[in-house]
């Protein structure tokens, strides 16, 4: 950098930055989480996935005639393809599951008349059919993917009912879609997140909403993000009982490595959705008999904010809650993209709409200005 210009503002990882406004999602350092401007706590426990859906997308919840509406047109958007399913097949027999979503979200793009229309009214459409496609990618890949057919259940259900309808063949109790639902509006959203940064970051260049959440998913499936979830179900399986978990954090740190399911760039005192997670995950426990892993999980609270002054956040009890609905885990981060797929079409919409390209600097830290060298023979 010549000694003209001047240094910018430098925070790595943008800590702290303010990259742009947003009346979709507030993130309170100090536990708190709204999803326009309502606590995801009631919003959790109280209100159907499709109504969330509504809210981040048109900023208001749904009246009874409009909730109906949305489920009805979740309902009717959820077909994929025929040559998208295709495609799945052809996909290696390892591929992880989040890598088959990102692929065919890709290909999505290309089946929809609208996909370049960057209008509000054509956004909210498009947003409906990739929220509606988006479960059936994972449920049907995952099907794909052990030998069996995708599940199309015609008969009207929920969001969450028709998930576990269609990526086991069985109808789910009612305790089993409350917890799910629970899941999923926990997940939906949760402001500049690096994914959804990454989907305005497309959406900025005025790209379409299927480049957008492409660019979200391939974010996403980081260990430093939605990855997390999967991992922790590996801490947990490793330390086993909670007698062990003190030791095992002692070796963790001794060896400087990071340990899934703890910290947060933005809370200070905590995730704000671990106390539902949590209380999710004691109520599942107690309904199977098998509370261990959830007392792994609490002992290993204790000594991370023991030790290092950590919090748990989400991921940490998602783990166990995943497990004992029996779900495989690496179908865990397919799963959080089913219900962030809401929160990052509402921000691409309001991208679009006050739109700025987005594009910050660097700090340069390479040679000074230095000049071509002489060739060492002069040229014939």
């Amino acid at each position: 950098m010549s000694s003209s210009q001047t240094n910018p503002a430098y925070s790595p990882g943008l800590e702290g930055v303010i990259a742009g406004e947003s009346g979709i999602c507030q993130v309170d350092p100090n536990a708190g989480l709204l999803y326009r401007g309502y606590d995801v706590h009631e919003l959790a426990t109280r209100a159907p996935f499709e109504d969330v859906v509504w809210l981040l997308l048109r900023g208001e919840l749904p009246t009874p005639l409009q909730s109906q509406q949305i489920q009805q047109e979740l309902m009717a958007e959820r077909q994929v393809p025929a040559p998208v399913l295709s495609m799945l097949q052809l996909l290696p027999w390892d591929a992880h599951p989040i890598d088959e979503l990102r692929t065919a979200v890709s290909m999505l793009g290309m089946f929809d008349p609208e996909e370049n229309d960057n209008s509000h009214d054509a956004n909210l459409r498009k947003a409906i059919r990739l929220i509606a496609k988006v479960s059936t990618l994972v449920t049907s890949g995952w099907r794909i993917e052990k030998g069996e057919k995708p599940n199309a259940s015609d008969e009207p259900q929920s969001f969450a009912a028709r998930f576990l309808f269609n990526l086991t063949g069985k109808s789910p109790e009612p305790w089993r879609i409350a917890a799910f639902n629970i899941i999923l509006n926990l997940y939906a959203e949760h402001e500049f997140n690096a994914s959804t940064f990454a989907a305005r970051v497309t959406a900025s260049t005025l790209s379409d909403m299927y480049a957008a959440v492409t660019s979200a998913l391939g974010t996403l499936k980081g260990p430093l993000h939605g990855g997390a979830n999967e991992q922790s179900v590996n801490v947990l399986r490793e330390i086993g009982t909670p007698e062990n978990a003190d030791a095992w954090v002692e070796k963790k740190l001794a060896h400087h490595e990071k340990i899934s399911g703890f910290g947060h760039r933005v809370y200070r005192t905590g995730d704000s959705r671990v106390p539902v997670m949590r209380e999710l995950a004691r109520d599942l426990a107690r309904r199977f008999g098998s509370e261990q892993m959830v007392a792994v999980c609490e002992e290993l609270e204790a000594v991370m904010a023991r030790r290092k002054g950590l919090y748990a956040n989400v991921d940490l009890y998602a783990a166990p809650v995943f497990e004992l609905l029996d779900i495989p885990p690496s179908l865990n981060t397919p799963i959080f993209a089913c219900a962030r797929v809401a929160g990052w079409c509402a921000h691409v919409i309001e991208q679009h709409e006050h739109n700025r390209i987005i594009r910050p600097r660097s700090f340069y830290t390479g040679p000074a200005r230095r000049g071509y060298p002489e060739p060492a023979h002069p040229t014939v």
